[in-house]
């Protein structure tokens, strides 16, 4: 199974990879410039947090519009990747009210294949001062935390997932089984 990891210049971008490694899939980063023809081969696309403030500086997203608008395997947006999703979809994200950093519990609102086996709530890591402040047409939320209302979101028809905390990092709880999951829905 071949994972594409997108480097939005996240901190924890190879984290990302070697979770998927790890598990087994065959994963490779990519920039965020890269042509979606580099990646056309993909099972699964993940699009890592990043440095930019996508709610404020969205053209630093480089290409992942087009893969939004491109791919037809499932798509994983992680912080920045996430934010962006739900910008490109026609949702809004902004500056948060109370920016996030260290541990939140995240409370799970509705069940999902992405979250199979995943216990609420559960202690989440987190690095953002944006977020997603309004869902866009077509996606439900499936978790919130006490400071954000939208840390899960996921496209009603299509495989697209958006998670505002790090799974990739061990400060998360079943972050493991939420990659595990994600590629079990890849693998479809």
């Amino acid at each position: 199974m071949k994972i594409y990891v997108i480097d939005n210049g996240g901190q924890w971008t190879h984290r990302e990879w070697r979770v998927l490694r790890d598990l087994g899939a065959d994963t490779e980063i990519v920039s965020n410039t890269t042509p979606f023809e580099r990646i056309s081969d993909a099972d699964g696309i993940v699009l890592s947090g990043g440095t930019p403030r996508v709610g404020l500086n969205s053209e630093k997203m480089g290409n992942n519009g087009e893969y939004l608008e491109k791919a037809t395997v499932p798509v994983m947006g992680i912080c920045a990747g996430h934010q962006f999703m739900a910008l490109f979809f026609g949702g809004k994200a902004a500056p948060s009210e109370i920016p996030e950093f260290g541990k939140t519990t995240v409370f799970i609102d509705r069940d999902d294949e992405l979250l199979k086996g995943v216990e609420s709530p559960f202690q989440a890591w987190e690095s953002h001062n944006d977020e997603v402040t309004e869902l866009p047409p077509g996606f439900v939320s499936l978790a919130h935390s006490e400071s954000c209302r939208i840390q899960i979101m996921r496209h009603e028809e299509r495989p697209l997932f958006g998670i505002q905390f790090h799974p990739e990092v061990e400060h998360t709880e079943f972050g493991e089984r939420i990659f595990a999951n994600f590629l079990d829905i890849c693998g479809k």
